[in-house]
């Protein structure tokens, strides 16, 4: 079945998760298609939107400005990369002074270093400051999408699991449940003892 070709989804991931979703493919051989991270959690993102603690930023750049930006969520860090071809968000870097609350929207970006290991990024579409109750609903949103990932991933019909058991270890799926509990616990009056509720 054809259909306009429309924005893809931000998925909400932790960076822990993030850093994992080493493997990226295309669904189709057309040059524009696509370009997707498999989460380890069984799904795939082309884009993802996630807040966090801007902790640095960097110039790397040696003959024009390439920002390197280090958001920190409960889990771990997400690297931003953002130079000429993401002026709004490289000027964001450069004019932010750490630590910051900030929300980003961007496409996964793999590099595989000299050593065969595979560093996961973020080229960003957008950076907006924020405040700590975005912060706090974001923790709370991605912990329930993680365990609706988690709670699908045995469907039979889950083609992106089936792809993701052949990629990745089965057991990172127990760590990101402790992962889930870990970044709750760390907001101030969330009951984890509970299931996270959605939020409109």
């Amino acid at each position: 079945m054809s259909q306009a070709p429309t924005r893809e989804v931000a998925k909400r991931v932790f960076a822990r998760e993030f850093n994992d979703a080493t493997y990226t493919f295309k669904e189709s051989d057309e040059e524009r298609a696509p370009n997707f991270a498999l989460l380890p959690t069984g799904d795939r993102a082309n884009r993802v939107f996630v807040v966090g603690t801007l902790t640095e930023t960097e110039d790397i750049g040696d003959d024009s400005e390439y920002w390197r930006g280090r958001v920190v969520d409960p889990t771990g860090t997400f690297f931003i990369y953002a130079g000429q071809y993401q002026p709004e968000a490289a000027a964001f870097l450069r004019d932010t002074e750490p630590p910051a609350y900030v929300s980003v929207v961007g496409k996964p970006r793999t590099f595989e270093t000299d050593d065969g290991s595979i560093n996961v990024s973020l080229r960003p579409e957008s950076i907006t400051a924020v405040d700590e109750a975005t912060r706090d609903r974001w923790v709370v949103e991605t912990a329930e999408r993680t365990l609706d990932r988690i709670e699908a991933y045995d469907d039979d019909t889950n083609e992106y699991a089936a792809m993701a058991t052949e990629r990745y270890d089965a057991s990172l799926l127990d760590s990101y449940r402790e992962e889930v509990l870990t970044a709750l616990e760390s907001l101030d009056g969330v009951d984890v003892d509970e299931e996270p509720e959605a939020t409109a």
